[in-house]
C-alpha cells in the first residue's frame, strides 16, 4: 500500500499553487533537491550520475544557509539532501539539517547510510520529516558488488539502521524511516531477504523500484528485467506487510517504462528545482552539466534574481516551444505531475458532468 504517493505525486494538496499556475502565473517552487557534496563514498553499478566523476565540490554553507533562508521566504515548502554524491559528506550537514528546519523548511534525506550513526544521527533525526535508505541486496556479497563497497559495508549500514529506529522510538520521534530498493538483475531474487530484515528492524517501509536507463550515464547495465514479468514479486512480498510495515511495489512505474509519454511538455519544472553541489540552480536533474537547463548560481545571484531572471524565462519559454519530450528520461522524476498537468490543459469533453 502506497499511502505515501510515492508512486503518484501529492500536487494535488498544493491547491493555491495549482491555481496561480493555473491563471498563467509565474509561481515559486513547492520543492527543491539539495546537493551538498559532490564526491561519494560507494560506486554503484547503476549510478545515474557516475558521468559528473564525483568531484568533491562542496557547497559553502553561509551562503548555503542564506539560499535555505530565502526559499523559505519566497514560499517553498521542502527540501531533500541527496544529489551527485553522499550528502552525509558535507562536513556541516548536521547543522544545515537544523538550519533548514528551523527556517520552516520539510526536510528530508536520502543516503547510501554509511555515515549515518553517532552524533551525527542524534543530532539529525528530530528535525528529519523522512529519512530513506539507498539499500539494493539483501546479503552482504551482492550489497558490495551493487554498491561497490567494503566487505563490511552491508552489516555496518544494517546496523546504523538499527539504531536510527531505536533512536526515533526511544525519542518519539516523527521521523519516517524508510529503504529504497532499486530492481535489478543481480538482486531481485535478494527483495524477499531485504523485506524481512526490515521488518524485524522496525523501519516504516521498503520501495521496489525499476531501473531507469538515464541519457548521459556512463553506465549501460548489459541484462534489464522485464519488469512485467516481475509483477507476481509485488505478491510475494506483500506478505511482509502489516500495520507498521509497508511494501511500496511501484507497480504503476514499471508499467510505464517504454510506454510513450502521453503529455508533450514538462509542466512540471514551476515546482520544482534541483541545486548542484556547484551552486549551480537547474531546472531537471537529468541535465545536470548540460548550460541549456542551467538558471543560475547562488555564489552570483540570490534565489529570488535566479528565479525571475532571464536565464530562467529562456529556458521555460525553451521547454514551452522548441522541446522534444522524447529527449527525456524513460521515467522521470516529474513525471507524474507532468501527467496531472496535462490533463488539467487539456480537459475532456464535458467535465461539468462530474
Amino acid at each position: 500500500m502506497d499511502e505515501f504517493r510515492v508512486d503518484s505525486h501529492k500536487l494535488i494538496y498544493h491547491i493555491e499553487r495549482l491555481y496561480q499556475w493555473n491563471k498563467g502565473e509565474d509561481i515559486y517552487p513547492i520543492y527543491i533537491e539539495i546537493s551538498p557534496f559532490g564526491g561519494c563514498n560507494q560506486r554503484c553499478i547503476f549510478c545515474a550520475l557516475d558521468y559528473l566523476e564525483y568531484k568533491p565540490n562542496c557547497l559553502d554553507t553561509p551562503t548555503l544557509e542564506n539560499f535555505l533562508k530565502d526559499i523559505s521566504r519566497k514560499g517553498v515548502k521542502s527540501i531533500m539532501f541527496a544529489g551527485e554524491g553522499e550528502p552525509l559528506l558535507h562536513k556541516d550537514i548536521s547543522h544545515l539539517v537544523m538550519y533548514a528546519n528551523r527556517n520552516g523548511l520539510g526536510v528530508a534525506i536520502t543516503t547510501n547510510g554509511i555515515l549515518l550513526s553517532g552524533e551525527l544521527l542524534k543530532e539529525i533525526l528530530p528535525s528529519l520529516s523522512w529519512l530513506r535508505i539507498s539499500l539494493n541486496a539483501g546479503e552482504e556479497k551482492t550489497y558490495s558488488f551493487i554498491h561497490g563497497a567494503g566487505s563490511n559495508d552491508f552489516h555496518k549500514v544494517m546496523e546504523n539502521i538499527k539504531q536510527a529506529v531505536k533512536l526515533k522510538k526511544e525519542n518519539g520521534y516523527s521521523t519516517t524511516i524508510g529503504v529504497q530498493f532499486l530492481l535489478l538483475n543481480e538482486n531481485y531474487k535478494e527483495a524477499s531477504i531485504l523485506a524481512e530484515k526490515l521488518k524485524a528492524i522496525g523501519v516504516n517501509y521498503l520501495i521496489i523500484k525499476p531501473y531507469s536507463q538515464h541519457p548521459q550515464s556512463l553506465n549501460r547495465l548489459k541484462s534489464q528485467l522485464n519488469y512485467e514479468k516481475l509483477l507476481s514479486l509485488k505478491e510475494q512480498l506483500r506478505g511482509y506487510e502489516d500495520k507498521d510495515f509497508r511494501i511500496i511495489f511501484r507497480k504503476k512505474t514499471m508499467l510505464k517504462i517504454r510506454e510513450q509519454k502521453p503529455y508533450k511538455k514538462c509542466l512540471g519544472l514551476p515546482f520544482w528545482s534541483y541545486l548542484t553541489s556547484m551552486g549551480d540552480l537547474y531546472a531537471c536533474s537529468v541535465f545536470l552539466g548540460d548550460e541549456r537547463f542551467c538558471y543560475g548560481n547562488i555564489y552570483q545571484e540570490c534565489f529570488q534574481e535566479i528565479w525571475k531572471g532571464a536565464r530562467r524565462k529562456k529556458i521555460m519559454e525553451m521547454m514551452e516551444n522548441n522541446w522534444n519530450i522524447e529527449n527525456c528520461r524513460e521515467i522521470c522524476r516529474l513525471d507524474e505531475i507532468n501527467r496531472y498537468l496535462w490533463e488539467l490543459e487539456n480537459p475532456p469533453q464535458h467535465v461539468n458532468f462530474i
